[in-house]
């Protein structure tokens, strides 16, 4: 018997911060499943059954109406998994028991009363106290708290009682959880000792005057009538009208297949791997390996026939090292037969992979291409990249690996060990490509797929395989000068502190900041007081030891993530680091790099500025040459919402925040001034990003009322953006998801949702993602536009990084004049818009150091 609310809230509380990629908490989910699946592993049940409170008054309630009144209300994010947990059980095909007026507990009580009739062992799962009033001989109680079985001699040690004298012990001694109030001044040890000498509530007050000491004497005369209302409340009900069948509590064979997707769902990726393997045991599909040169030539004659055919690469060691073993590869999805070629065997196969009228179905296409490249051998014609397609598809999965895809668009599952799951990813491949073909047509994005996605790939391999030189002497003297401020910083703190402590240990550090130096308290966790970034910025308004603090730490994140961590990435085989730009890693279609994560340099700050003139050219006679638009987001915004404010500004070439601050603020005559510039930029920007008046008080450091009024006045001047923000929200609300200006979707289910924090994200997101969406669209256009017209004029200069709204090349000094120009043309013209489209393009000799050669001569 599980009581399945007290097993959620206790997982609700032990386990923080989990949630699915789309925002939806999974906490209490998890750690329900979690017991249910250790329950069903070690102890192996015939029957069981599970039950919820039904969530209306209860009879106790009518009886008492402070029963459970001092209980906050369930939060919306635990609420929102009751009907996941419940889909959860009825995957397993287990029972659920709830009913109107009765709790749980009553439930429980009534089925054990039953299960004992049927003379059966029972197991209850649960933590409260006024269950173990049912433990006896034959019933335990399994705390999921203490991970252990409790029977009658560990309730006597726990409660100094017998089982079945707990209603009464919580008739003298209360329950706080319920807020059962017992006997006031009458706590659990003189419970204990009253009931060893006369065993019931009824028997202490038929010998009310032998009771000792006096006081607790009158305290229980005073109290008699709350007393036994206490214990009443505290006995369960063993009578409640449900239906008792035993063959519905037997439990069976749970459905593998809506577990899996439940799973997945909820992004268990532990618990979907395994039930994948135990669902994936059975299924037999023939890898056979081609050694003679006859076997291949048939295969390549009957692929050439059919058209088509699917192929993955079995690695030597990691993505990282493009080396591979073999191909497995699949000319039907019909006959479970999939081939395998040593690599050896890729000159053979050429005549299919560079044919241009052979669709090849295959996973990671840039990834692909740089394993080919090591080979001599291209991709050339139609290729179908699955990874890609799931991605454009759904952009909010985590994974778009082929076993996710065969489970997402199939329903097959995908497991095993080595070349077994090679073999089955490869065969549903094949499988795949008509349904995920048809699913983009019928959602317009084959357009996107064919002609910038699939591109893009191409460029994005060209700049990973470049790579980019690094100044590793000035890493090294970057290294040792931060070093140097570092412990300088870390004995000035410790100066002011008067103390020693391990600055990299939050605790260590909390309990110098609050309890020594006894500096306010700012936010508190479950395992003390708060030292996160937040918490030193709020105290680095009023002390000094903060601000050193979260000094010290920006200069050793810098120093741990950059200075010391580039130089260890450098190929040792090119010389050069090669960064991972990653295609499907956002929902709203933007970029992001990995090993090194580019983005995250903080440009603003001294020494993130030193370290990107680390970056340098390949060549001494080359040059490094970035390009940047100019709030393209904002131009983007003017184009989408036709606000004619907006539009008017940047056809003006007006500074956008300074025009904004002269609305917002009444400016005419006066110059605009900083702080007012500062903010209309917070207010710009934080338009984009759906911004609230909460969010905007904290940026700002204002009282909501007055963000409020900001928010009010920048809407009242640019009245189409307002118009814009409320028609996204409300074709997110109609269709379930936004588009970008060329058609890339968000889905955004949680737009619908009960939980208003889900809800109020969504609708940031339906605001953000068409324009943040479109200025990476316009910005892949660009790359693709740009490497094609390098490669016609067979120019030397390459494209190696992309950063935000930045792309940097490296360009020999004889290149220097045509490359300014030849981006400018393609980053301002590859997607028009209803505004101009500004580019700053700057030269130098390091990725810092730079002069402006270029700015749009209308800007």
């Amino acid at each position: 018997m599980i009581d399945a609310h007290a097993l959620l809230y206790r997982s609700y509380f032990a386990i923080r911060n989990l949630n699915t990629s789309r925002g939806q908490a999974t906490n209490a989910a998890f750690g329900f499943l979690n017991t249910l699946r250790k329950i069903l592993r070690d102890y192996h049940p015939q029957y069981m059954a599970v039950c919820f409170d039904a969530g209306k008054k209860t009879l106790r309630q009518e009886k008492f109406k402070n029963y459970k009144i001092h209980r906050p209300s369930m939060p919306d994010d635990l609420i929102s998994q009751i009907p996941l947990v419940k889909e959860i059980v009825q995957g397993y095909h287990l029972p659920v028991f709830e009913l109107e007026g009765f709790e749980a507990d009553d439930l429980i009580a009534t089925l054990t009363r039953e299960a004992q009739r049927h003379d059966l062992e029972v197991v209850i799962i649960s933590d409260d106290k006024d269950m173990m009033q049912l433990v006896n001989e034959k019933v335990k109680i399994f705390s999921a708290r203490k991970e252990a079985m409790l029977g009658t001699q560990d309730v006597r040690e726990l409660f100094g009682v017998e089982a079945q004298r707990m209603p009464d012990f919580i008739g003298l001694a209360g329950d706080q959880t319920d807020n059962i109030p017992g006997v006031v001044g009458v706590g659990e040890v003189t419970a204990k000792t009253l009931l060893k000498e006369f065993k019931s509530l009824e028997e202490i007050f038929a010998n009310i005057d032998r009771i000792q000491p006096l006081k607790i004497k009158e305290k229980l005369r005073q109290q008699k009538e709350m007393a036994f209302i206490s214990k009443e409340l505290a006995v369960l009900d063993e009578k409640v009208p449900i239906d008792f069948n035993l063959s519905s509590l037997k439990v069976g064979q749970p459905d593998e297949r809506r577990l899996l997707e439940l799973f997945q769902k909820l992004e268990f990726k532990k618990f979907a791997q395994e039930l994948t393997a135990q669902m994936t045991r059975n299924i037999s599909i023939a890898l056979k390996e081609v050694v003679t040169k006859e076997e291949c030539t048939e295969l390549l004659a009957q692929i050439a026939e059919k058209g088509e055919f699917s192929f993955l690469l079995d690695w030597e060691d990691s993505l990282d090292n493009p080396s591979v073993r073999g191909i497995v590869l699949a000319a039907s999805s019909k006959n479970s037969l999939a081939y395998y070629f040593p690599i050896s065997y890729l000159t053979e196969l050429k005549a299919i992979f560079e044919d241009h009228q052979i669709i090849k179905v295959t996973h990671d296409f840039k990834q692909v291409m740089k394993a080919f490249e090591a080979h001599r051998c291209s991709l050339k014609g139609k290729i179908f990249d699955v990874m890609l397609v799931g991605y454009l598809l759904d952009p909010s999965h985590r994974s778009y690996d082929p076993g996710s895809l065969a489970w997402n668009y199939l329903k097959i599952p995908v497991g095993g060990e080595g070349s077994q799951v090679l073999a089955q990813e490869v065969i549903v491949l094949l499988e795949m490509y008509p349904i995920l073909l048809k699913e983009l047509r019928e959602k317009s994005l084959l357009k996107l797929f064919e002609h910038i996605e699939m591109p893009l790939a191409y460029v994005l391999f060209r700049m990973e395989t470049s790579g980019v030189r690094l100044d590793q002497r000035l890493l090294s003297e970057l290294s040792s000068e931060t070093e140097k401020e570092i412990d300088a910083l870390a004995r000035q703190i410790q100066k002011i502190a008067g103390a020693e402590c391990n600055l990299n240990s939050p605790k260590q550090l909390s309990q110098l900041l609050f309890e020594k130096l006894k500096l306010p308290v700012v936010k508190k966790t479950k395992t003390g007081f708060s030292t996160d970034e937040e918490v030193l910025t709020r105290l680095a308004e009023n002390h000094e030891i903060a601000r050193q603090l979260l000094e010290f730490r920006q200069l050793s994140k810098l120093k741990s993530t950059y200075i010391d961590a580039l130089p260890r990435m450098i190929n040792p085989r090119t010389g050069y680091l090669h960064a991972s730009f990653n295609q499907t890693g956002t929902e709203t279609g933007r970029l992001s790099s990995l090993s090194p994560n580019l983005q995250n340099i903080p440009i603003r700050t001294e020494l993130g500025r030193r370290i990107r003139k680390a970056f340098i050219p390949w060549e001494k006679d080359h040059v490094i040459l970035s390009a940047d638009y100019s709030q393209i987001e904002l131009r983007i915004l003017a184009h989408l919402s036709q606000d004619k404010n907006l539009m008017k500004a940047f056809h003006d070439n007006q500074d956008i925040h300074t025009y904004t601050a002269r609305l917002i603020f009444g400016v005419t005559g006066n110059p605009v001034s900083y702080a007012m510039r500062d903010t209309a930029k917070r207010i710009n920007f934080g338009i984009i990003y759906g911004m609230s008046a909460f969010g905007l008080s904290k940026d700002l450091a204002i009282s909501q009322d007055e963000a409020q009024e900001f928010i009010d006045k920048y809407f009242l001047r640019y009245p189409g953006v307002k118009v814009f923000i409320e028609d996204e929200i409300k074709k997110a609300q109609t269709q379930g998801f936004v588009v970008t200006l060329l058609n890339r979707r968000r889905y955004l289910p949680e737009i619908q949702s009960k939980n208003p924090a889900l809800r109020q994200f969504a609708e940031r997101q339906a605001i953000n993602t068409p324009v943040q969406g479109s200025a990476a669209d316009l910005m892949k256009l660009a790359m693709i536009n740009i490497q094609k017209d390098m490669e016609e004029r067979a120019l030397v200069s390459r494209m190696i990084i992309t950063v935000h709204d930045e792309l940097v090349f490296d360009v020999p000094q004889r290149e220097e004049e045509i490359m300014p120009d030849l981006v400018a043309r393609h980053m301002e013209n590859s997607l028009p818009l209803s505004v101009p489209i500004k580019v700053s393009i700057k030269i130098g000799k390091n990725w810092l150091d730079m002069r402006e050669v270029y700015r749009n001569s209308s800007f």
